[in-house]
């Protein structure tokens, strides 16, 4: 019979015997996400809040124990890799994982000072890095670190991220740059992959009591991957569990204390805001919470308008495919025509200009629609911006941009659009109508008459359709079905 069971991520890493930091956070950490902790011991320290004690290594022939007997429960899903302090710890990992039968996603958190001063990393550990890099997924140093494994000083943000960049020539896959130190109103981080790079920013917490942020955060990005979570989605889940954790921190008698992970991240307020750029700006887009999107119908001619809006629909998308210049914009300008006639809510798809120049009521933009829009025109003119959200990374770009609504698919699989995305289904929907509270959430794809009931049942505030009513053989009656059933099924507030 074959066992299954959690996801297997280790903590290669220093037993704090304080318990704030080390293996005791990245098992609290591992353990609160879902997955299983096994840990290989690369020391034992002796410290507290105050100061470093001892640090006392594993002897070879004990790390070499520990692994025997880890690899023969099998090779783990994810590595978190923390105190490296000696020569041994390094060389036998670098061995284990070009021995490993298959690629082994791992996270490293370099631990090279602590605040008091005190060396945990080697100099001669220092100069074997640049054979662990290259077998690195995520490389985690913070800002001191990073200066000091470049070699360059950090005095600009320009710096942080041409350093990252640079820490990429030697192999590694991705740099997350932790900048919690940095002197600056928001706590903001610098990722760099060879596909993307980006800002996360978090409000900064009032606490003490931070020991053990980098074994946190490296951890949960560790588990996160080890879930099959994308990299960019690991690292925005990541600071998620970060700012959870210190949302819930606690001091120890009169003494700064740890981190305390409590579960999968399911609060806003963690939730950090993601930019392409260092700047943080702030965009005011009119609110939808409290009117209810409801039947939200997406259809590709304004002669859809016509029929479906007289049925008291309160909100349609109009998707233009395959119109150009004069054509295309005699379309929106009906549309929005027969919209406002209905007094009913227009969004145009993608064409911003178009719908700022005709007064439409908002524009909806897929995430790829929002490297070259121009999100402050669109704030200024007044109009309402909705945003398509299929993950983490999406949805932490949305929320800095603080959108009138988001929507969530493909909740089902779905033809009418090609799109690279395992379907959400009904949990995930649920998930982020209740995480996201200050936004009203808009379900799209694959829904039809069988499932609606469901979806409207997670509370959502809009169900986008689009081949259910317009290949219906009378969509005018599927479409007061549906309206009907959204009422029936929809939670009581």
């Amino acid at each position: 019979m074959k066992v299954t069971g959690k996801p297997v991520v280790w903590s290669y890493a220093g037993l704090d015997n304080s318990g704030m930091a080390g293996q005791v956070a990245d098992i609290r950490t591992i353990e609160a996400l879902g997955a299983h902790a096994c840990c290989v011991t690369t020391a034992l320290t002796a410290q507290n809040s105050q100061r470093v004690v001892a640090i006392n290594p594993s002897a070879k022939e004990q790390l070499q124990s520990q692994l025997e007997a880890l690899q023969e429960l099998g090779q783990p899903n994810a590595i978190k890799v923390g105190l490296l302090p000696s020569e041994e710890s390094i060389q036998l990992l670098i061995t284990y994982l070009e021995k490993a039968s298959n690629p082994i996603q791992l996270v490293f958190d370099p631990v090279i000072e602590s605040s008091s001063g005190t060396q945990f990393m080697p100099d001669e550990v220092l100069e074997q890095l640049e054979k662990l890099l290259p077998l690195v997924t995520v490389f985690t140093p913070n800002i001191d670190e990073l200066a000091r494994i470049t070699g360059q000083k950090i005095q600009s943000i320009d710096d942080i991220e041409s350093q990252a960049k640079k820490l990429l020539e030697s192999g590694t896959s991705a740099v997350l740059v932790k900048g919690g130190h940095w002197p600056s109103e928001q706590a903001s981080d610098f990722f760099v992959n060879r596909q993307h790079q980006f800002w996360l920013h978090s409000d900064r917490q009032e606490t003490d009591n931070t020991r053990g942020t980098g074994c946190v955060l490296s951890s949960a990005i560790a588990t996160a991957l080890a879930l099959d979570y994308s990299v960019e989605d690991a690292v925005v889940i990541g600071k998620m569990v970060l700012n959870q954790g210190l949302r819930h921190s606690y001091g120890i008698r009169d003494q700064k204390g740890p981190l305390a992970v409590q579960s999968w991240p399911g609060d806003e307020r963690d939730m950090p805001r993601l930019t392409k750029q260092y700047a943080l700006n702030e965009h005011c887009f009119p609110c939808l919470k409290n009117q209810a999107l409801d039947l939200y119908p997406v259809v590709d001619s304004a002669k859809w308008l016509e029929r479906l809006l007289p049925l008291g629909i309160p909100t349609i998308q109009l998707r233009v495919k395959d119109l150009k210049n004069k054509e295309l914009e005699n379309e929106i300008v009906a549309a929005i025509k027969i919209a406002k006639q209905n007094d009913a809510k227009l969004f145009i798809n993608d064409y911003w200009q178009l719908a700022i120049k005709h007064g439409a009521f908002g524009v909806h933009l897929g995430q790829e629609d929002l490297d070259d829009a121009d999100i402050a025109a669109i704030s200024k003119a007044g109009l309402h911006l909705g945003i398509s959200t299929h993950c983490f990374y999406e949805v932490a770009r949305a929320h800095a941009i603080q959108p009138s609504y988001l929507a969530c698919g493909p909740v089902y699989h779905t033809d009418s659009k090609q799109m690279p995305w395992i379907p959400h289904g009904i949990e995930s929907l649920g998930y982020w109508n209740n995480v996201m509270q200050s936004y009203p959430w808009v379900a799209i794809g694959g829904i039809n008459a069988d499932r609606i009931a469901e979806v409207a049942s997670t509370g959502v505030s809009g169900i986008a359709m689009i081949s259910a009513i317009t290949r219906s053989h009378n969509p005018e009656q599927t479409a007061t079905n549906m309206m009907q059933l959204i009422e029936q099924h929809r939670p009581l507030v």
